[in-house]
């Protein structure tokens, strides 16, 4: 299938995928990534606002039609309030097996069960439209890089790459002002969201330095 009809966070969690490690899916940063993403999706479809920081739900009843999403939007709905930058990290894997598991569904991500030692069983994921992936990681890169101007994004293309540059997905140096031009391209149409972008790029810019401080 063509990468276009994606979720943010579903491309996001096939572009932060690790090929060498199946297992586990790529680099410890994915889950928050993928659930920033998850974020930024549903303040972008005005589902979430911004109160003074806090992440609310706008509507009480309203729903996406995605798994992905709505299951988040629910967590949301049922827990004590938090702010923007807790939401990237509190429970991700809860978004990110969702997100895994509705691309397995969608034929990018095959499902290969194993047994641990020769007993215990467990299962490994691994990339099965490779094509697509390379497609995908090839346009962002272009979103990160150029040469196509910031203004020239759509707004859902801008917030792909500012939030891939804010855990320096692909390897590929962003230069601040186009990381930042990206950000404010991004909540361009929706009130808030820029501010919202903020948040949850500093919360992934904090969790990458942690993972790879000494």
């Amino acid at each position: 299938m063509p990468h276009g009809p994606l979720s943010l966070p579903a491309r996001l969690c096939l572009l932060a995928w690790d090929a060498g490690r199946p297992a586990a899916g790529g680099s410890a940063h994915r889950p928050g990534l993928v659930r920033a993403g998850a974020l930024v999706e549903l303040a972008r479809r005005g589902l979430l606002t911004d109160e003074g920081g806090i992440a609310t739900p706008v509507d009480l009843d309203a729903s996406t039609g995605d798994a992905v999403l709505d299951g988040l939007l629910e967590l949301v709905r049922e827990s004590c309030p938090h702010p923007w930058r807790t939401w990237v990290t509190l429970r991700t894997r809860v978004t990110f097996d969702a997100v895994r598991e509705q691309l397995v569904a969608e034929g990018c991500l095959r499902a290969e069960k194993r047994r641990v030692l020769g007993v215990f069983p467990s299962v490994e994921y691994a990339l099965e439209r490779v094509a697509v992936v390379d497609a995908l990681r090839e346009e962002t890169r272009q979103i990160l890089r150029g040469p196509l101007p910031v203004a020239e994004l759509s707004e859902r293309d801008a917030a792909l790459g500012a939030l891939a540059a804010a855990v320096g997905l692909l390897g590929t140096g962003t230069p601040d002002q186009r990381a930042e031009e990206l950000t404010e391209r991004a909540g361009t149409s929706t009130p808030g969201l820029g501010r919202i972008m903020r948040e949850v790029n500093a919360a992934l810019t904090a969790g990458r330095a942690a993972a790879t401080s000494p």
